[in-house]
């Protein structure tokens, strides 16, 4: 099973890129998997906190500036300009059912897999690891006041009532894996991170299926906004990564390319485990079609990241 394990992370990329296919193709299997979204979203989490190498962390935060910056513009900076990118396409007559979910989607935190999915297109997975584990963290209590509050998107939901099961979705698997490392300890742990990643792996195909639901129905249905929905979709994730990267070039192209990324890459299946059911369907399907640019980003952004990156001195 552990060599089985090992395998599944070294072939993380395509087996990812191939589950949300399968997902999407099978409906059937798509919908007798729905009902794990939740729990895989805790079980993976779970597994990226058993791997955090907290020496690493403590020495990104010995670079205040940095780990301030990214964390103020991932969780604050990026959504009021998602939110004023909407304002201004309602201004000049461009409006429709996806603002809300463009807003939404900004004010994510980075996905779990951001360090696997640096490593995957050779940027600073370490860096990743910060800003991932910082800002899921902090997401309970930004994005309801931010999504909910300040900037007025509506939802079946209170903002209380969406803090609240977000930090019940990030606090389990942070008890989880602080106690698995207690009990375990880390020598224990440490022989067996290839398998953890493997095993991480696996849950987030289980999701990426699962998420596909009714996403190929959609599609026949109601073609144009599933398009849009798309098309939005790649637009948010590699906007942000443009954006961000400009807004990072002060700390060098390594960070700044990894930070892009990151602000990309955002955290939606937290989203999809906490939304109430009665959530605008448009939304949810959102929330589901931006998993295709992240779990395509290894293949179409690593060309371009092998010629900005420059090759480490030896």
């Amino acid at each position: 099973m552990r060599r089985a394990l090992e395998f599944c992370a070294r072939q993380g990329a395509v087996l990812l890129a191939a589950s949300i296919f399968l997902g999407l193709l099978v409906p059937p299997l798509a919908r007798a998997m729905r009902f794990i979204i939740t729990p895989t979203v805790v079980g993976l989490m779970t597994l990226v906190l058993l791997r955090v190498d907290f020496a690493a962390v403590f020495a990104y935060l010995r670079r205040p500036v940095l780990v301030v910056w990214l964390l103020a513009w991932l969780m604050v900076g990026a959504p009021i300009a998602a939110f004023a990118a909407v304002r201004l396409a309602e201004v000049v007559g461009v409006s429709g059912p996806l603002g809300a979910a463009f807003v939404i989607a900004a004010t994510g935190c980075a996905a779990t897999s951001a360090p696997a999915f640096a490593r995957l297109v050779g940027l600073d997975a370490q860096l990743s690891l910060v800003g991932s584990v910082l800002s899921t963290l902090l997401v309970p209590f930004t994005a309801p006041p931010l999504a909910l509050g300040l900037l007025g998107v509506v939802l079946p939901i209170t903002v209380g009532g969406l803090m609240a099961r977000l930090a019940l979705v990030v606090g389990l698997p942070l008890l989880a894996s602080l106690l698995i490392r207690r009990v375990v300890g880390d020598e224990r742990l440490s022989p067996w991170g290839g398998a953890i990643d493997g095993a991480a792996v696996l849950l987030v195909c289980l999701y990426g299926i699962a998420v596909m639901d009714g996403i190929l129905a959609a599609a026949v249905s109601r073609f144009g906004l599933v398009a849009a929905a798309t098309l939005l979709a790649f637009l948010v994730n590699y906007g942000m990564n443009a954006l961000t990267t400009l807004l990072f070039l002060p700390f060098g192209r390594a960070i700044a390319l990894a930070t892009g990324l990151m602000s990309g890459n955002r955290n939606m299946a937290l989203y999809l485990a906490v939304m109430p059911r009665d959530s605008d369907p448009a939304l949810l399907m959102f929330f589901a079609l931006c998993q295709f640019p992240l779990f395509l980003s290894p293949f179409l952004l690593r060309p371009i990241y092998r010629r900005l990156v420059r090759p480490q001195p030896s």
